[in-house]
């Protein structure tokens, strides 16, 4: 019997699949702007275990593991480089696939890159703003509205106000809440974009697992 720690619950609870016998597992991977390092190891080797070992008790495992292809830091890189951002990342993805499989590493099944999932950002997005929970600020980023779900906080436990703002971000001042947090980005000069009903921009990192998942 397989017991899972449940962030949510603060427990550890008996793993009981959505559908018999079936696993899909998402996986969070690399933001490829740079060689892997040995935090990138453990989570490529601690979710092999996890998928062979499900796969030996005869269950059917789809395995997804995404690629942060658009970012601060990829562009940041990529610049710095005087190359473009598909060369670099791709150099990193194939440095990736050579460390992993020197590692023994099972690849995913899935392996789904956030540009390949653009439109669907945007449609993610569209929904929120229409169910008030993001809004199109005047800098023409669109911000997520934490205050507008009740329940934000609940899986790490800690109540907005018991969170502080700027720690990791700069405070932006268009944001309605400090803690607010951008899901798309207007575009700025040399760096790629896409159409958006709120003008040409890029995702910003939170919305990207949430469609690829």
């Amino acid at each position: 019997m397989l017991k899972i720690y449940n962030t949510l619950s603060r427990e550890k609870q008996t793993f009981i699949p959505i559908e018999p016998n079936k696993v899909r597992m998402y996986v969070c991977g690399m933001t490829v702007y740079d060689f892997c390092h040995l935090g990138h190891a453990r989570v490529m080797v601690v979710f092999d275990m996890v998928t062979r070992w499900f796969r030996a008790s005869d269950y059917e495992v789809t395995y997804v593991r995404n690629i942060t292809d658009i970012d601060d830091k990829i562009i940041k890189r990529a610049n710095e480089n005087n190359e473009t951002i598909d060369v670099l990342t791709q150099r990193f993805i194939d440095a990736m696939d050579a460390d992993s499989a020197k590692l023994g590493i099972i690849r995913p099944d899935i392996e789904p890159r956030a540009t390949q999932y653009i439109d669907g950002m945007i449609n993610m997005i569209s929904a929120l703003i229409e169910k008030g929970h993001a809004y199109h600020a005047a800098n023409g980023d669109v911000f997520y509205s934490v205050r507008s779900f009740a329940d934000y906080g609940k899986l790490s436990g800690k109540s907005l106000d018991d969170l502080r703002a700027g720690e990791r971000v700069e405070v932006d001042s268009f944001k309605k809440d400090a803690m607010d947090f951008v899901l798309w980005k207007s575009v700025k000069p040399n760096e790629p974009n896409w159409d958006s009903p709120w003008g040409k921009g890029r995702p910003g990192w939170h919305i990207e697992c949430s469609v690829m998942s």
